[in-house]
């Protein structure tokens, strides 16, 4: 016996109505998405401060605060823009404080005075990069969730919000010291797409 149209729709509707739908990611998953990623990027920007060789931990983090405006680009399905991300960085951190750009090359550096030099950049750096990380993806997570792109972003506008999370970012630091090694991003595993 042959099924008629009607039959069919009814059928096909029924097959729909118990198919599994894949949800659309709302806001709040984003960000809390978003977050997650911000809190990894900042324990592999703090371990990033232990590497022995100067001026090779700030490519290293630039490298890596990159890899984190290109995730967090992808979770808001914003077109990634390395030349401009790169701009954006260096911008939020001057604009911030023209001491907090200099303070890390300092410190960088000063890892070629053997023994105490090391030890103490590596202790400094290790909270820099992680609080100016995670200010970073701060900056940029309210600033993709408003619908922002990088075309878009004025770090001018965005240098006190700035300077509050960098504040936070020192306590998130102290707070991410005890986080699993399975949390943290390897800056070398994970290339920028």
């Amino acid at each position: 016996m042959m099924a008629t149209t009607e039959d069919d729709a009814t059928i096909a509707q029924e097959a729909s109505d118990t198919a599994p739908t894949e949800e659309p990611i709302v806001g709040h998953q984003l960000d809390a998405q978003a977050e997650s990623q911000i809190h990894k990027f900042t324990a592999g920007a703090m371990v990033i401060g232990i590497v022995p060789i100067p001026l090779v931990d700030l490519a290293a983090l630039l490298a890596l605060q990159m890899k984190m405006l290109h995730s967090l680009s992808k979770t808001y399905d914003i077109p990634f823009k390395a030349n401009l991300g790169k701009s954006a960085i260096g911008s939020l951190i001057s604009a911030y404080a023209p001491y907090a750009s200099a303070t890390p090359l300092a410190a960088s550096i000063s890892k070629l005075i053997p023994g105490i030099g090391h030890i103490s950049a590596g202790a400094t750096l290790v909270i820099l990069n992680g609080a100016s990380t995670y200010a970073i993806g701060k900056v940029f997570e309210q600033h993709f969730a408003s619908g922002g792109t990088f075309l878009t972003f004025v770090p001018e506008k965005a240098r006190d919000y700035f300077g509050e999370q960098y504040e936070k970012g020192k306590k998130v630091v102290g707070n991410l010291r005890g986080a699993k090694s399975s949390e943290v991003i390897d800056p070398i595993a994970e290339p920028v797409g």
